[in-house]
């Protein structure tokens, strides 16, 4: 399951530390798992599996009573780094509760797929709020089917920037979606339309789409494309990050008309989805310093819009 890192200018867990986030999330997620299918496996009740479990990152009261402190002095999260370092990595200060309920599941692959669809709330959980903030997420992310697309069905070593807004020289910049592997970055624009549609491509501002219905027009997707990988090139550029970048047109159930396309864009359609997809998915490579370095630096440049909890707000005005 891909990690959403961030998502448009939400706030994230991920941006308080990318070096520990994604190794926690992936040994969380294989603790539950394997509770779930054990009690899967030996229910208690014939009839009726009801199992809850939690993942639970245990909270040290004079831990979070300190970090409350600090919080409510003036440059707070520059006193944070000062007196507590790795703090993040090294102790963990909030409590996150991932309630899994299986009522029923034919086999374990229905069971599976309960475990992910729940686990992908809990995604958005994590990609929407810290301890002390969070963002007013626009509902319709839990039924976006490029975003699922991307946490449920690449491993869990693909970190996902999901249509981030970069923030350049004081202008705010929405890009398409960027996934960053052990070894490469994707940068990949969607293109779909009715099934087995037809888009034909060109250096002109627009592509035509011919579909059974009718003929129209859509503005040229490698604009927006060639965008996105200008961004990331530049800001791995100012930091010596080297991972090869690729920026990529996808059509899984249509067609790309193209006779001479960019040499440096790859176009994925209907034809030659599967064996790219299924490329990507055979990486089993572990969690890399570059991989993370790389997710850093782009994190450093997103903008982020949120408030500050209301527990906070409250604890502030009895101080």
């Amino acid at each position: 399951m891909g990690q959403l890192i961030k998502l448009q200018d939400y706030t994230s867990r991920y941006e308080q530390n990318i070096f520990h986030y994604p190794t926690r999330f992936v040994t969380l997620k294989k603790q539950q798992w394997e509770k779930l299918q054990h009690n899967w496996e030996n229910p208690r009740d014939e009839i009726l599996l009801s199992q809850t479990a939690e993942l639970t990152i245990e909270e040290k009261p004079h831990l979070l009573n300190k970090i409350k402190t600090l919080f409510n002095r003036r440059n707070a999260s520059e006193t944070i780094q000062k007196e507590n370092g790795k703090l993040a990595a090294e102790e963990p200060t909030e409590i996150d509760h991932f309630s899994v309920k299986i009522y029923h599941a034919e086999n374990v692959e229905e069971l599976k797929q309960q475990f992910l669809n729940q686990l992908f709330d809990f995604q958005l959980k994590w990609a929407t709020s810290t301890l002390t903030e969070k963002s007013n997420m626009n509902k319709r992310f839990f039924f976006d089917e490029h975003l699922r697309f991307f946490l449920q069905r690449f491993p869990d070593t693909y970190l996902l920037l999901y249509r981030p807004i970069f923030l350049l020289k004081k202008a705010s910049i929405e890009v398409e979606s960027i996934l960053i592997s052990p070894t490469e970055v994707w940068c990949i624009t969607f293109l779909e339309d009715h099934d087995s549609a037809v888009f034909i491509g060109s250096n002109q501002k627009f592509w035509d789409v011919r579909t059974n219905r009718n003929v129209k027009k859509i503005v040229n997707p490698l604009i927006a494309a060639n965008r996105t990988e200008t961004i990331v090139k530049k800001i791995f550029q100012l930091h010596d990050i080297d991972l090869p970048i690729h920026k990529v047109i996808l059509s899984r159930n249509g067609f790309i008309d193209y006779p001479l396309p960019p040499y440096d864009a790859t176009l994925i359609d209907k034809r030659n989805y599967e064996e790219w997809f299924a490329s990507l998915r055979r990486l089993r490579s572990p969690l890399k310093s570059i991989q993370l370095k790389g997710a850093k630096a782009l994190l450093d440049y997103t903008q982020t819009t949120s408030i500050r909890r209301l527990e906070w707000e409250v604890n502030d005005g009895n101080n």
